[in-house]
């Protein structure tokens, strides 16, 4: 644990995901509140979207962390902090385009999360 699910708008020219995904990475492992191996991300484009309804040069990028439930408010809020800092230093917005950064942290019900670790 946590799951981070970063998602983007493909009008992003050069968007280096791969990139992000390092950045946050090791921004939620500098939270302490993690072991490496635990850390898994992933990112998805969404070819298709609407911010607003002006029709301005608009783009986003969300990341949605899953984590298991009895985490403090401040320690949810410091991980949220920590991945928007890495996030914004990781990432330039396209020239002319209004770039939008965000993070949330979701509870994932202890009780019920199932995960099974194997090796080959």
């Amino acid at each position: 644990m946590p799951h981070l699910t970063l998602e983007y708008t493909d009008n992003l020219a050069g968007a280096d995901p791969a990139a992000w995904l390092t950045a946050v990475n090791y921004a939620a492992l500098k939270s302490g509140l993690f072991d490496e191996a635990d850390v898994k991300s992933r990112a998805y484009a969404a070819p298709h979207f609407r911010i607003g309804l002006e029709d301005k040069a608009r783009a986003f990028i969300h990341v949605r962390i899953g984590l298991l439930s009895g985490r403090s408010s401040e320690e949810r809020r410091m991980l949220s902090d920590l991945v928007l800092m890495a996030l914004n230093a990781a990432v330039d917005a396209p020239s002319g385009t209004e770039l939008q950064l965000s993070v949330e942290t979701v509870e994932l019900d202890r009780p019920s999360y199932a995960k099974v670790v194997r090796h080959g």
